[in-house]
């Protein structure tokens, strides 16, 4: 009984989809309203995933915090056809992969309508709900999709199951799922927010180091999971919003795969907008110096002054906004592999960027993931223990241990 309580009416607010039509741009911000902080996110990629239409889309998420009331943010900004859908339902877990527990179901509303149609380059926020949450507390969202999308732009590396299923309508609200099919992406989900006004967030930006490639997938072993367990069990109230995509880069954008647009272009859409964000932790790069070579793209080929001004921009940005910044090393990558990605000359360019970062003064503060996760003999390699085999990429005891080299203190400091 008491988890059915917990899903109370729906709060009134007054978002009108007109209005929402009428502010269409590509970075389009949600509400920033005292008293809301970002609790879990997955930021947007360009068009790359299947067709969907007269489907229902269930998704399990962890919220980094708990609070007093949702609402969630759905994302067409990178698609390019509308999104209809006649249904959104919100819920606790049930017994089983991707099921959920009937009696705590609730629909959401926006602008007090139960369906609503995306346009392109728009995102939509809900209605706030009356729902008590807790920190790292799983939630389900399920959503019909009722007009053909076309290739849908998705979150590509969920590092999650979602559940696409074809047995109609009323499935939204089944409590297990029949006839689906499984994907590794995220749908249209972007952001889920809380209503706590003692919140601040910490936005990890980042590629797919920070999107957790190499983690075991549906166990929250990204580094900013971890993360968010520290701050959890010393009952901080800071939430923790991934904002990583794999493949990003810090200078170019490759829009004709999913690898996102660059951390330039979208720093104001997954970071600075992001309610109650006030620290960000950059961490990437690594593909600013590797994916030229890997990717046969000569022309896109950087050097370390090249990312280091783009970090500056980053910095000055986030600091015109209040947020502290902290900078995050770059981990070592020799034997990657990925032909063409590593030779002397990338080692040589990350050498330079952390330098400046350890050096420089120009972050806030820095958390030195390269010393933690280094080889002490090797220092241009993973420790075997922290490698997930491809010599890039951290596995879970990876990740945990950048967590544990957060300096936690460092999140609500003063800044320099």
């Amino acid at each position: 009984m008491q988890r059915v309580q917990r899903f109370a009416a729906p709060i009134s607010v007054a978002l009108l989809l007109t209005a929402l039509a009428g502010a269409a741009t590509k970075f389009a911000k949600p509400s920033v309203e005292p008293g809301w902080v970002g609790v879990w996110a997955a930021a947007p990629a360009p068009p790359n995933g299947p067709t969907l239409r007269m489907q229902t889309v269930r998704q399990v998420v962890r919220l980094s915090l708990g609070g007093q009331a949702l609402r969630i943010r759905l994302s067409n900004e990178l698609g390019t056809n509308p999104v209809a859908m006649s249904s959104v339902h919100i819920a606790l877990p049930g017994k089983g992969p991707g099921s959920i527990d009937p009696t705590t179901d609730h629909v959401l509303t926006f602008g007090g309508r139960e369906s609503l149609l995306i346009q392109p380059g728009i995102p939509i926020l809900s209605d706030p709900l009356a729902l008590k949450t807790e920190s790292l507390e799983d939630i389900v969202v399920s959503f019909f999709i009722t007009r053909a999308t076309g290739p849908v732009a998705t979150h590509p590396l969920a590092m999650a199951t979602t559940l696409i299923s074809d047995d109609g309508p009323s499935s939204v609200t089944a409590s297990t799922l029949d006839h689906v099919t499984p994907s590794s992406a995220r749908f249209f989900l972007s952001e889920i927010e809380t209503q706590r006004p003692d919140a601040q967030a910490v936005v990890a930006l980042g590629d797919s180091i920070t999107d957790g490639y190499g983690a075991t997938p549906d166990q929250n072993h990204r580094w900013p999971d971890y993360l968010a367990n520290r701050l959890a069990k010393e009952h901080r109230p800071i939430a923790v919003v991934n904002a990583g995509i794999s493949g990003n880069r810090i200078l170019h954008d490759l829009p004709e795969v999913e690898y996102g647009p660059s951390a330039l272009s979208r720093l104001d859409r997954d970071v600075l907008s992001v309610p109650g964000a006030r620290t960000l932790i950059l961490l990437e790069s690594i593909n600013d110096i590797g994916m030229p070579g890997s990717s046969a793209l000569p022309d896109q080929a950087v050097s370390a002054a090249d990312i280091i001004a783009g970090m500056q921009q980053i910095i000055t940005r986030a600091h015109a906004h209040g947020m502290r910044v902290m900078g995050g090393t770059l981990l070592p990558f020799a034997g990657a592999q990925y032909p063409g990605y590593y030779d002397v000359e990338a080692e040589h360019k990350r050498q330079a960027v952390n330098r400046w970062i350890r050096e420089s003064n120009a972050f806030d503060f820095v958390v030195d993931f390269d010393a933690a996760l280094s080889d002490p003999n090797h220092s241009d390699h993973l420790l075997a223990a922290f490698d997930s085999g491809d010599h890039l990429h951290p596995n879970d005891a990876g990740y945990r241990q950048m967590a544990e080299t957060v300096n936690l203190d460092a999140l609500t400091g003063p800044k320099h």
